[in-house]
């Protein structure tokens, strides 16, 4: 029969004790993540999280990766009617509404305590701040935004005969540029390709935009589809395929695109900057970036994920949700975010960074969606905000596909939507 030592069997279990209460100390936060464009953004992520465990070893953070948008908002919300709903999430901006209605977040408002937590709530830049606050409260952290971008080929440019280094200024230049380039080549390679399945809406609102038209009020309560500067905008769209021959006809896929441009098949895309770092560790050949061309003014509506904290969280996970956003949002991680993924930095003091600065100056496009937010507008978002943006969906491809007139599809598309908003009218 073998005899424990008084003195051992009391070291270990104080050391069992110990582990436990290191273990009882411990938060464990649940976030789901969108990944949806080019990059390795699991990597990066993975490696955020491991720095901040390192900084942090009291909170424990596990990113689930839950594919696009739609796919994370999806999850996120079953997992709160099982009972089971994480703690934070990175979620579309545009998301705001939903979540509010059902009770999903709390306002970052009611969880600061100090002066530095209120500097930092307001030191984002306010073009980003828009999609995530309603009646004076901040619900989301912007993270992961962007804007659309003008991404041009240099070498088809001069291939075209067109000065490499300028890009379109307006809807009629970059309609003439695109037609060069298809002329120039061919027919072997298209001037320009605006995607129109994945986001649909949101190319359209930037042509809308730049027409001088905003698709909705701020309280998420109407929408404003049928306007004349609407129509003129599609018909401007269609155009590019039907009149100019510069763009392919029918739909262009959001998730090829990218690759469509770094294999020349176009010359020029429009895309979101989280595309940048991809593009220029891929491409092969001079490319540009520059601000979408304009009709009556420049504009681009801003796009992409905020952090949220959910109401089902406890106190504590929820100070401990506050304490790794705001270690992700400093300048420095957003700076290196920036860098690595092509996003925005979310504030002016991540681009007052050394890092940030630097990579400007070595890489000028960097600068060019941060510049633009001067000329931005928020994503397009309401209440029923699927049902809203499905009816615009359906209405930008049934005027591309030439299933209909660009006036009678957003004209069934307002009806649409103000059916889906008729009880949210103040």
């Amino acid at each position: 029969m073998r005899v424990s030592h008084p003195l051992m069997s009391g070291a270990l279990l104080a050391s069992a004790l110990g582990a436990a209460q290191v273990q009882a100390d411990t938060i464990d936060l649940t976030m789901y993540y969108p990944v949806s464009v080019g990059g390795a953004l699991t990597d990066v992520i993975d490696g955020l999280v491991a720095e901040f465990e390192s900084e942090y070893p009291d909170i424990n953070v596990e990113a689930i990766y839950a594919g696009n948008y739609d796919d994370t908002r999806v999850r996120a919300m079953s997992a709160m009617e099982a009972g089971d709903a994480p703690q934070l999430s990175v979620l579309f901006s545009i998301d705001l509404y939903e979540l509010i209605e059902q009770n999903a977040i709390v306002a970052f408002d009611d969880l600061i305590d100090t002066e530095e937590e209120r500097a930092w709530l307001d030191g984002f830049y306010p073009g980003l701040m828009e999609n995530g606050q309603l009646d004076g409260k901040t619900y989301g952290i912007p993270f992961q935004r962007s804007t659309i971008v003008l991404f041009w080929n240099k070498d088809a440019f001069a291939a075209a005969g067109l000065d490499p280094e300028t890009p379109p200024e307006n809807w009629e230049e970059m309609a003439e540029m695109a037609a060069a380039v298809r002329e120039a080549s061919n027919g072997e390679q298209w001037g320009v390709m605006v995607p129109s399945t994945g986001y649909p809406y949101w190319m359209f609102q930037a042509f809308a935009f730049q027409n001088g038209h905003r698709l909705m009020n701020d309280d998420g309560t109407e929408v404003y589809f049928d306007d004349p500067a609407a129509i003129e905008a599609l018909e401007y769209w269609v155009s590019l395929a039907t009149e100019h021959d510069a763009m392919p006809s029918g739909t262009i896929e959001w998730g090829t695109l990218r690759q469509n441009f770094l294999e020349q098949s176009t010359a020029m895309m429009w895309h979101t900057t989280g595309n940048l770092t991809a593009v220029r560790n891929e491409a092969n050949f001079e490319f540009g970036v520059a601000m979408l061309p304009m009709k009556t003014q420049r504009g681009s509506p801003t796009g992409g994920g905020n952090f949220y904290i959910f109401e089902d969280a406890s106190e504590e996970e929820q100070r401990a949700a506050m304490t790794f956003i705001r270690w992700m949002t400093a300048p420095e991680r957003a700076a290196a975010w920036s860098i690595e993924t092509g996003y925005m930095g979310v504030s002016p003091a991540a681009y007052d960074t050394e890092a940030l600065q630097h990579y400007v100056e070595e890489f000028a496009p960097a600068a060019v969606a941060r510049d633009q937010l001067e000329h931005g507008t928020a994503e397009l978002s309401t209440y029923q905000g699927g049902r809203v943006r499905r009816a615009l969906d359906n209405a930008v491809q049934a005027a591309l596909t030439g299933q209909m007139s660009p006036a009678d599809a957003l004209s069934q598309a307002q009806r649409e939507a103000d059916a889906a908003l008729r009880r949210y009218a103040r």
